[in-house]
């Protein structure tokens, strides 16, 4: 008997200063226009536009499909360096690289490869899974029925970020025939999809996180995915994008005190130099900003290591290692979630520190950054992450790899 080996090569990593040459020059021309689409509140479609085109959505394919063939911490490196241009812009992708992992973790075959090429191609997947309302914690109203050889879905949700911008959504949806929980991939250029641009936050304002409504959307039958088969380290995943989003807010927190401090001028006479970029008191103050967003990035990239084991170990055949990793996945970055919230915080408070009062005129734009990193930190409640790692630490409790928020049962 001929055994059949099923060919399934893996994105193990590359040489990141090659892969990451190819963006630079994007991420550059996107920092130029953030201040100005933050004043504006323009939404990013030239910048998600640029990095479409580059191949940036298809930076985790394996490179034998025509991607970049990146690791996990090479991608959230990445996403660092595209969050200090504008934070804006990864979390608006944070759907699209979570929906391609999971493409990633899928079986081989000819439907993950048709995903492949697609992203190799330059589409972009956006997200729909919350709904907000009259909906009790763990209903789904979004319902996906069979019609003929085809689906059609219909509901609305909400923080639908980065749809705007996609050409398909990864809908978390119900099944009207059997109850089942999935995910409906749906093509955005279609009458029964209606989007809008409403997301009102007083941070990340431009992450096209507004409504998306469905009616009768088509959806094709090998795109309705059971959520049973979602890949398991995909709170981890998602944690970790937005990990990223705040390492890089600190990275451009203190690129922009450092450019503000060396090119002032003006002194007080209690100070302690004739130039503000040598005053000892105003250098510690950029100097501890520093290390705060140093201990954060490190934090972030040390989480996304175990997140790459347990995307390895989905394919080693191997139970017990990946359901090692996958906690791992989870426990780190939870708890890298814990510090790194309060260390960009802190850092993106304490640069005005070392500023004048004309440093918060609206012009420099330099408070965004406390409240993008507000914004973020305000996904994923920090107490309930910490107390799952503490509950890990002392009891060995296994975390939760999902979860849902929705209406509780109301006061008893």
């Amino acid at each position: 008997m001929t055994e059949h080996h099923v060919i399934n090569p893996l994105s193990t990593g590359v040489d990141y200063p090659t892969l990451a040459a190819r963006f630079r020059p994007i991420f550059q021309r996107i920092a130029e226009g953030a201040v100005e689409r933050e004043h504006s509140r323009t939404l990013p479609y030239e910048p998600i536009q640029w990095l479409k085109q580059a191949g940036f959505g298809a930076v985790r394919v394996p490179v034998a499909y025509g991607g970049g063939g990146a690791s996990l911490p090479q991608l959230f490196e990445l996403l660092i360096e595209l969050a200090a241009a504008d934070s804006n812009v990864p979390q608006a992708l944070r759907g699209h690289f979570a929906f391609a992992e999971d493409r990633l973790n899928a079986p081989p075959g000819a439907g993950r490869e048709r995903w492949f090429k697609r992203f190799v191609d330059g589409d972009i997947v956006g997200c729909a899974w919350t709904e907000i309302g009259n909906v009790a914690i763990g209903d789904v109203v979004t319902q996906v029925s069979p019609d003929g050889g085809q689906w059609k879905l219909n509901g609305e949700k909400f923080y639908s970020t980065g749809s705007l911008f996609s050409d398909w959504i990864d809908v978390y949806a119900q099944r009207s025939d059997t109850g089942g929980n999935v995910i409906a991939a749906t093509r955005t250029r279609q009458p029964g999809v209606v989007q809008r641009d409403d997301w009102d936050g007083f941070g990340q304002r431009t992450t096209g996180s507004g409504t998306a409504r469905f009616t009768d959307a088509e959806v094709e039958a090998e795109n309705v995915i059971d959520f049973a088969t979602r890949f398991q380290y995909q709170t981890a995943f998602y944690q970790l994008v937005l990990l990223a989003s705040l390492a890089g807010i600190g990275r451009a927190a203190l690129n922009d005190v450092a450019h503000q401090v060396r090119n002032r001028t003006r002194i007080y006479s209690h100070g302690n130099a004739a130039h503000v970029s040598q005053d000892a008191q105003i250098q510690q103050v950029v100097g501890e900003v520093a290390a705060l967003v140093y201990a954060a990035e490190a934090s972030a990239l040390k989480a996304a290591v175990p997140a790459q084991r347990a995307y390895l170990a989905r394919f080693g055949g191997d139970d017990v290692a990946e359901r090692e990793a996958n906690v791992a996945a989870e426990i780190e970055s939870a708890t890298a979630q814990v510090v790194v919230s309060a260390l960009i915080q802190q850092a993106t408070t304490e640069l005005f520190n070392a500023l004048g009062a004309s440093d918060v005129r609206q012009g420099k734009a330099l408070d965004r950054h406390w409240r993008n990193a507000r914004t973020v930190s305000s996904h994923n409640p920090v107490i309930y992450k910490a107390r799952i790692v503490g509950d890990w630490v002392i009891n060995g409790a296994q975390p939760p790899f999902v979860w849902q928020i929705g209406n509780g049962p109301g006061k008893g």
